[in-house]
């Protein structure tokens, strides 16, 4: 027999990720175009602007900031909480390369790890991308 406790963690699953963005069309336009996200629809949340996106199963909701907010970093320092987004993918070199054509700031390319190969870039209003590739 599971306690009631050991039973509640079962319940618990991934629904999105949430992003606060300065620039809600920009970064809508890199999830959709570069990533390959399929915009659900544009909302509120709360009283700001945003969108619901669909990364191949994943929701990622997108908002700018509300008036009474203050925001404060950009991403571009380490701090405690998110770190980066990691998306599986088949042939990591060659989204490197269409990636950097695109101009696209890469924090280190693709790298082997014995397990898969990694990169990590860097999307809009400095969030980070993981890009992994598994061994076969």
């Amino acid at each position: 027999l599971t306690t009631k406790k050991e039973r509640s963690v079962d319940m618990y699953r991934y629904h999105h990720l949430h992003l606060i963005c300065s620039d809600l069309e920009r970064t809508e336009r890199f999830f959709v175009e570069i990533l390959g996200a399929r915009l659900v629809e544009r909302r509120k949340f709360g009283t700001a602007d945003g969108a619901v996106l669909d990364l191949h199963g994943a929701r990622i909701n997108l908002r700018i900031s509300r008036p009474d907010e203050v925001m404060t970093g950009d991403g571009s320092q380490k701090h405690y909480g998110y770190d980066h987004l990691g998306l599986e993918l088949e042939d990591i070199d060659s989204a490197y390369k269409e990636l950097q054509e695109k101009g696209f700031e890469f924090i280190s390319p693709p790298t082997d790890t014995g397990i898969s190969k990694v990169a990590f870039f860097r999307g809009p209003d400095n969030i980070i991308i993981e890009l992994l590739q598994r061994k076969v």
